[in-house]
């Protein structure tokens, strides 16, 4: 069983997951309503729509945009069952458990505070620069 840090290292290096991250309509998003809010969405979209046995419309119940979790979960690959099938081993056909799905939401809560901490990086390194830039005098 991998770790949430060896899980995101993986995905990392995938070319089709590490395209996906947060915007700052996303970030402003989850600064507005908080991670606790988007915790309960979490855990209320991975219920509804992996939990299931067959879940409906498998393979293209979780849009490509529109919430930061939808983001996390293409970027997680917990998007449908046949890519927690192909990551994870978790068997399709077979309603998710409890500690499943709590698993499922531990990681797409990681690689969102991941994408927090790295756009705050971003910002300051930006803030940085520009002070840096408008002190500097000839």
């Amino acid at each position: 069983m991998q770790t949430i840090t060896q899980a995101l290292e993986k995905l990392r290096q995938s070319k089709f997951r590490s395209r996906f991250v947060l915007h700052s309509a996303d970030l402003e998003y989850i600064q507005r309503v908080g991670m606790d809010t988007i915790q309960i969405h979490a855990v209320r979209f991975v219920k509804e729509r992996l939990a299931p046995a067959n879940p409906k419309n498998d393979g293209k119940q979780t849009p490509m945009k529109g919430h930061p979790v939808f983001i996390a979960q293409h970027a997680t690959a917990c998007c449908c069952r046949g890519c927690l099938h192909r990551w994870y081993g978790v068997a399709e056909g077979k309603e998710l458990s409890d500690k499943q799905q709590q698993k499922i939401v531990n990681l797409i809560m990681s690689w969102i505070a991941e994408q927090i901490c790295i756009q705050e990086k971003e910002t300051r390194t930006k803030e940085r620069t520009s002070d840096r830039s408008s002190t500097d005098t000839f």
